[in-house]
């Protein structure tokens, strides 16, 4: 299977580093005309930007936007300048997430919650209706959520967090039966990835948390980049509404979702 987006434009928020930047090599490699980056720091930007470069992603098919993942405004700036630099805007990969407030629910600092669920659960909400309005309306397209396995099952330490992605599971399902039959909506749900943002989980004892997967390894950006890639080609023409776990075996393998 061949996964292409030949001709096609995105956006991927969070773009700067971990899955967002492996992501944006991965669509540019299968043959995206062009993909627009966002983070909310420049420096972050050019830094990808050179990155990808050296790993020889085009530079004239890159442009970064700075954009916070929960500001209205920035988004709608950002799919305005991927239309008149590109021409479209075919696919959105909503990325871009944070995690402030780690510990269990009964004791977590709401502040770091609402910075959580503004960034995780409403920010997805916001590119998806600013993508949708200023061009996928009209002209089809694609969304990718990036969500959790956290978001489908329990777990200790990241209670705020799995909460934000299972409501973007659930804006996944609700965003597939709105949009359809023009724009897919579809989700990849991450077990733990190697990135800054989950550090937390592995970086102490990184073979202590591989072993609770049962492919025996934590995930790299490349093997979420590829089911995103997968998921906004024509190869899933068929295919809404999906939440897709990419994670080692920690959902398939124990037989539920529970």
């Amino acid at each position: 299977m061949d996964a292409r987006v030949d001709g096609k434009v995105a956006i991927v928020t969070g773009g700067s580093r971990g899955i967002g930047r492996a992501t944006a090599f991965e669509l540019l490699d299968s043959g995206a005309a062009g993909v627009v980056i966002t983070s909310r720091r420049m420096e972050n930007l050019e830094e990808a930007i050179d990155v990808l470069t050296e790993a020889g992603a085009p530079r004239d098919r890159l442009h970064a936007s700075v954009a916070r993942a929960d500001d209205p405004e920035a988004a709608e700036r950002t799919v305005a300048e991927t239309v008149e630099r590109f021409g479209s805007c075919d696919i959105l990969v909503n990325n871009a997430g944070t995690n402030p407030a780690p510990g269990p629910l009964v004791d977590v600092d709401l502040a770091a919650v609402d910075k959580t669920w503004s960034v995780n659960q409403r920010g997805p909400l916001i590119w998806s209706q600013k993508v949708w309005h200023g061009w996928m309306k009209d002209h089809g397209g694609v969304i990718v959520n990036v969500a959790s396995v956290g978001g489908l099952r329990p777990a200790p330490i990241l209670g705020a967090y799995n909460i934000s992605k299972a409501a973007v599971v659930f804006m996944t399902h609700q965003l597939a039966f709105e949009l359809a039959p023009t724009v897919r909506v579809n989700a990849v749900a991450p077990a733990v990835v190697k990135t800054r943002l989950s550090e937390l989980l592995w970086k102490t004892d990184e073979q202590a948390a591989a072993s609770t997967h049962p492919l025996d390894r934590l995930g790299e950006p490349e093997d979420v980049a590829r089911a995103i890639t997968y998921l906004c080609s024509d190869e899933a023409s068929w295919l809404t509404g999906v939440v897709l776990p990419v994670d080692g075996g920690v959902i398939g393998a124990s037989g539920s979702l529970g």
